[in-house]
């Protein structure tokens, strides 16, 4: 088979010749019969030429991953994972394993109350909140505060977005603090020529769920718009579990030619839920409905607004710019745990966290040479997050009463800044070479004004700052039809938290700051959709992390953060992806049966240790195997899935230790478990969808959420039903 490209003298030559011969029969044909100089004709062999249309390739590849240049981002060498959310049915309460099931690796710490979220990858970090990893949406944070404070508090309703995007290796190149990965969440946007189109989505379960998601969006001409408001109501599994998240999102673009854009983005995410308090494992198996904080409570508010402009310039460049203020508020009413029967605690704590944040990210592009792209840019962020503290005597005190006794006030300030840039070098046989280099910054400083009255140390007045390079090499090769070996080494960090530099809540100061927790990620593969239907993608990896914090116990009160050691998590992930119907005459009616199966086998343990005896002992939520499968059926008017989560026992603190004894006991391990959903979308006609599934088919009774004051119980058998509706 040859290429035009690189068979064109060739081909031309061959051109050439058969038009000579052409010429030359015709002037035969037309000599007078007998007439000796007559030109004989030479008949030539048959040559046939095909070109390899190597576009087929990269488009089956994109149903799974990244371009290799995503606009001003260079994702070639670096091992991504896309889900597109339409081609399964509608994620109803965020199931996350559900909306997650084709991410391989990342591990969903359950907890049915939507005003937390706990993610972990490679055994990296607890999941508590998602701290070690970086959920964006659209490119932008969704933490807290992105530096002093990176936790995961909100999370938009999986029918907002249109794709999920799972970065591992040179994320931290990409995007910034956090070792890896980047889950991206990326917002759906009205297709261009869309009409004026109305939608409205309702659907009831158990637990006294009711979700409502209406949208109205309109893409012609210039102007771009979409407007969503959503609504999930859950009593939940236990008293005091109930739940109310509410969401509304704007996006408005205005394109005035083909080569620029603005748009603006307003996202605003309000839950509220009750904490039925953890249990120890002995108390959950005797009533897992057991409610040991009845009066506690978490109000969650999240309000964001972003400035984006796009633009084309001459001479092959580009520009990617985005400005965002966010203010976020995290307030907690939360008391002593008291069983049923027992004396009810005499006081509750009102605590009360905002975030006002704000930044900038802006990168150019240039396109030169054959294939060559160059990305540069920055990224300004700032942060003011205040902390208070109250405590009362009324266990049912409002969210904004702040009567009660001040017991803590903190003001708290972030700030980050860095450069960045990134080339991808085209090379002869299809060898494509990344470096990467990224200068970072970061500074936080704390000032108290009360403190808790149980402590006697001086109020804390403490700043630190941070300067770091990180560097970034990738290697890869396209080989054979749609096939790429891929390798990528590369630095990451954890950013130093408020916490990291002095413990609200310990009478111990630290003279100075904890060392920052630093990666280097190995990562080798080969990724391809080397036929149709087909897509696969495996990987070893091999992650160092170093300087890890953990928060050390002097005595009952005093704690401190401090680096107590190093760890190493190697492995294999790999997945598989096959359309059965790809090949055959049923793909062309739009029929799809999907079948998927993604593994991540991880060996972690502890390399160094400040603690005795800590040296080869297993990080805690790092499970040895983590399967995710299922099979989907989909066509123009069915999508009907099946998917199941199977996860290997865990340790869930780092000891590798069980805790307590009787009623307060819990295991060393979370034990393994596998939870089966199955999930389908009717479309009736061109107006009416129903929608249907049930979660947790066979009622597993689990549990992968444990925290130091015990664990929470995972949902079990739910189901749902409803119906959508569309205009336009």
């Amino acid at each position: 088979m040859l290429s035009f490209r690189r068979a064109s003298l060739p081909f031309a030559l061959l051109m050439a010749l058969v038009s000579w011969s052409t010429h030359a029969q015709s002037a035969q044909d037309t000599q007078p019969a007998g007439d000796q100089n007559a030109v004989k004709a030479t008949k030539l062999p048959e040559i046939n030429v095909h070109a390899d249309d190597w576009r087929k390739y990269l488009k089956a590849k994109l149903q799974y991953q990244m371009p290799e240049v995503d606009g001003p981002k260079i994702t070639v060498t670096k091992k991504t994972t896309v889900t597109h959310l339409e081609n399964q049915p509608t994620v109803i309460g965020n199931n996350l394993n559900q909306a997650l099931a084709r991410t391989p690796g990342v591990l969903v710490s359950e907890q049915p109350t939507p005003t937390q979220f706990n993610f972990s990858y490679r055994g990296i970090g607890n999941p508590q909140e998602s701290e070690f990893v970086l959920v964006m949406q659209d490119g932008i944070p969704m933490e807290g505060d992105w530096i002093g404070f990176p936790t995961l508090y909100a999370f938009p309703m999986t029918q907002s977005l249109s794709e999920v995007q799972l970065i591992r290796g040179g994320s931290s190149l990409l995007y910034g603090p956090e070792p890896a990965p980047v889950i991206n969440l990326v917002s759906k946007r009205p297709a261009p020529g869309t009409p004026l189109t109305v939608s409205t989505e309702n659907v009831v379960g158990e637990h006294g769920l009711f979700s409502s998601y209406n949208v109205i969006e309109r893409n012609q001409g210039a102007w771009a718009f979409r407007a969503d408001a959503g609504y999930v109501h859950s009593d939940g599994t236990r008293a005091n579990d109930g739940s109310q998240n509410r969401q509304a999102d704007l996006y408005l673009a205005y394109k005035p030619d083909e080569h620029q854009q603005w748009w603006m983005d307003f996202h605003a995410i309000s839950a509220v839920s009750g904490d039925p308090g953890r249990l120890s494992y002995t108390q959950w198996q005797q009533d897992p409905r057991t409610v040991t904080t009845p009066y506690n409570r978490d109000w969650v508010n999240r309000d964001q607004l972003v400035l984006g402009h796009t633009r084309e310039f001459g001479d092959r460049w580009s520009l990617e710019a985005k400005l965002w203020f966010t203010y976020q508020d995290l307030v907690s009413r939360a008391a002593k745990a008291s069983l049923p029967g027992q004396p009810l605690p005499s006081s509750t704590t009102l605590q009360d966290e905002a975030f006002r944040t704000y930044g900038a990210d802006v990168r150019l592009r240039k396109n030169w040479g054959q294939g060559n792209a160059l990305t540069v840019g920055t990224v300004l962020f700032r942060g003011n997050d205040p902390f208070r503290q109250w405590s009362s005597p009324d266990l049912m005190v409002a969210r904004d009463d702040h009567d009660g006794t001040p017991v803590l006030n903190q003001r708290r300030s972030s700030q980050y800044e860095s450069l960045f840039a990134e080339n991808v070098f085209r090379l002869p046989y299809r060898i494509h070479i990344v470096p990467s280099v990224r200068l970072e910054h970061e500074r936080i400083a704390v000032d108290e004004t009360v403190r808790p009255p149980f402590l006697t140390r001086p109020y804390i007045h403490e700043a630190d700052g941070r300067h770091l390079p990180l560097f970034g090499l990738g290697l890869g090769n396209d080989f054979g039809h749609g096939n790429e070996t891929y390798f990528n080494v590369s630095q990451g960090w954890r950013p130093l938290r408020y916490f990291d530099i002095a413990s609200p809540f310990s009478n111990l100061v630290p003279g100075h700051a904890a060392q920052l927790s630093k990666s280097l990620s190995w990562e080798a593969g080969v990724h391809g959709a080397p036929v149709t239907g087909l897509y696969y993608d495996v990987s070893l990896y091999w992650i160092d992390f170093r300087n890890r914090l953990e928060t050390q116990y002097i005595n009952a009160i005093d704690t401190i953060e401090v680096n107590t050691g190093d760890t190493r998590s190697r492995g294999l992930e790999g997945q598989l992806d096959y359309d059965f119907f790809a090949r055959t005459s049923l793909a062309s009616e739009g029929q799809h049966l999907e079948s998927f199966v993604n593994v991540s086998l991880l060996n972690a343990t502890f390399t160094g240790s400040a603690i005795p005896g800590q040296v080869g002992k297993t990080p805690a939520f790092s499970p040895s195997y983590l399967v995710k499968t299922g099979v989907t059926w989909r066509d123009e008017h069915v999508k009907l899935s099946l998917t199941a989560v199977s996860s290997a026992a865990q340790y869930w603190q780092d000891s590798d230790q069980a805790y307590g004894s009787g009623q307060t006991y819990m295991p060393a391990r979370i034990p393994a478990y596998t939870v089966v959903d199955v999930a389908s979308d009717w479309q009736l006609n061109r107006s009416l969808r129903l929608l249907a599934g049930i979660s947790n088919i066979g009622n597993r009774h689990y549990f992968d959420r444990v925290w130091q004051n015990g664990l929470e119980p995972a949902f079990g058998r739910t189901w749902y039903t409803g119906f959508a509706l569309s205009y336009d």
